[in-house]
């Protein structure tokens, strides 16, 4: 590498420089330096304020260019740059030049990136959400003995006293973004299993999942189970309820263990799977089963409610029950329920 600098200095000043600070990292990283000095040492490098910071401890380290502590507050950041491990953005690094950025700055702070996310890796711990798929699936997997899934568990950081949450995810948003939103304080990770993102967290707050995410959520306890219920739960999701706790289904749950050839033989909901082939009917009978009342429904679809009314009395029809009825009411909330559980 030196030699190749050597080389390469008469050629290009802004070549020269940048092999240079290639080579003087590549020594840090061969020293195995920890993240005080890396920090140290590119402060040193760049003549101004460096830091590093990771979003997992959220501590930021920043250093003058005399080696100390930054004492002054910090300053506008004159360039900045994502840490990234195993395709995760686990933490920032930049520097605070009081004049205009230095031409080599760029390639200074991608060397202390890759530099910060070796020390990470090595010294631990790393903080990233992702997790390797073989191991999560050890975690959840009921044909686990427990010896195996208590050692898969401390492997992904999870005491062995602390309960895990289990949720299942469809989404096309990153796992690790939704579980960074859903459990901040941590511990959680992710992992992809076949077509479902699956999340373990010590805690889940079901308001804080952004719009688009279908997600159900296993109550606290042994991961196997919380697994199951989890993917019990995302069955009952919906568009209206894109999240859902399976504790909160209680006796519907019962539902999502009969036969699909029982359910699609059903009367009613035969009559439901008619109904959908209108988008607009579906909409208007799911508003009114959520809410239970022609003016509440008419609220939710932004129609005057002798709309909805009539629109109601005809879907009644076809069904061949009466909706305005509680007991009709009710069958018709089943049927809507049971016809969502139907693979497609």
């Amino acid at each position: 590498m030196e030699a190749l600098a050597v080389r390469l200095s008469g050629l290009d000043p802004y070549v020269d420089g940048a092999m240079r600070i290639v080579a003087f990292y590549d020594t840090l990283m061969r020293r195995r330096v920890d993240l005080p000095a890396l920090a140290r040492a590119s402060a040193g490098l760049a003549e101004c304020v460096a830091g590093i910071r990771l979003h997992g401890t959220g501590r930021a380290i920043r250093v003058g260019p005399d080696g100390k502590e930054a004492s002054a507050p910090r300053s506008p950041a004159s360039t900045t740059l994502p840490i990234t491990l195993d395709e995760e953005e686990i933490g920032t690094v930049w520097l605070e030049r009081a004049g205009p950025p230095s031409p080599l700055d760029d390639v200074l702070l991608d060397r202390l990136a890759l530099a910060t996310a070796a020390a990470v890796e090595r010294y631990g711990p790393a903080r990233t959400t992702m997790a390797d798929p073989a191991l999560v699936e050890l975690a959840i997997s009921s044909d686990s003995d427990e010896a195996a899934r208590a050692r898969a568990l401390r492997l992904l950081g999870f005491a062995a006293d602390l309960p895990v949450h289990v949720v299942a995810v469809r989404s096309e948003l990153p796992l690790d973004r939704i579980g960074g939103l859903v459990c901040p304080s941590r511990p959680v990770k992710a992992a992809p299993l076949a077509d479902v993102g699956v999340l373990l967290a010590g805690t889940v707050d079901p308001a804080r999942f952004p719009a688009g995410v279908r997600a159900g959520i296993g109550a606290a306890g042994s991961p196997d189970r919380s697994w199951r219920q989890a993917r019990t739960a995302l069955r009952f999701t919906s568009a209206r309820e894109p999240v859902v706790r399976h504790g909160d289904l209680g006796a519907l749950a019962l539902l999502a263990e009969v036969d699909q050839d029982a359910l699609r033989e059903n009367t009613d909901v035969a009559g439901i799977a008619r109904t959908a082939r209108s988008a607009e009917d579906l909409e208007t009978l799911d508003a009114y089963c959520a809410t239970g009342s022609l003016r509440r429904a008419a609220d939710l679809l932004h129609l005057h409610h002798s709309s909805v009314a009539r629109r109601i009395e005809q879907i009644g029809r076809t069904l061949g029950i009466e909706l305005t009825d509680p007991a009709g009411l009710t069958r018709a909330r089943l049927a809507l329920t049971a016809w969502r559980l139907l693979d497609p």
